[in-house]
């Protein structure tokens, strides 16, 4: 959308009288973009639609607040990346072990999801991100599975670019050097 369009797109979803239609039309566009990111960090299928639901509850109930400082994609996907962490922060803590390790069990049962239908080489790399700290993890997804550009990566997470372009690349090295010993 261009800013003109999303602006008076943004109008629609904060008046009373278009709100809901306006918010369908936002879940049609966003929701399968949304998904693979939530997925990328929850692992499972049905944690990501449950995570998506409350992330596009979330939206709908503060879509007054949003002023526009970012694009509207940026604040659904910070959200959904903020309901996705806080999600595996309740398992973990649920589960009674760290984050890192309900990660690892996560990776280590990929090849057991119906909806996983990556090859070896795919699970490979899911057990390499999982190694890496949480921040590395968010940025490498981003870039490399959603593929977004920097400046949009520095919307979401509220970092600096040069910041995301450190951890990008210190996430690819640390990718590269676990698949070497594997």
């Amino acid at each position: 959308m261009l800013a003109s369009e999303e602006e008076q797109f943004v109008q629609q979803l904060q008046h009373i009288d278009t709100k809901d239609t306006a918010f369908r039309t936002l879940i049609a566009q966003n929701k399968t973009m949304l998904y693979y990111h939530i997925r990328s960090i929850v692992i499972q299928h049905e944690d990501a639609d449950d995570v998506l639901q409350e992330t596009f509850i979330k939206a709908y109930e503060n879509i007054d607040s949003f002023k526009g400082n970012s694009k509207l994609s940026s604040w659904l996907f910070r959200i959904a990346t903020n309901h996705a962490l806080d999600f595996l922060k309740q398992k973990s803590k649920r589960q009674k072990v760290s984050l890192e390790e309900y990660n690892q069990q996560l990776i280590e049962h990929l090849e057991t999801d119906s909806f996983f239908n990556g090859d070896e080489a795919t699970q490979l790399l899911h057990k390499a991100i999982a190694t890496l700290p949480e921040k590395q993890q968010l940025v490498f997804k981003m870039r490399y599975f959603q593929e977004l550009d920097y400046q949009s990566i520095s919307d979401i997470l509220e970092t600096s670019v040069g910041a995301l372009k450190a951890s990008y690349h210190h996430a690819m090295k640390k990718i590269e050097l676990f698949l070497k010993s594997h």
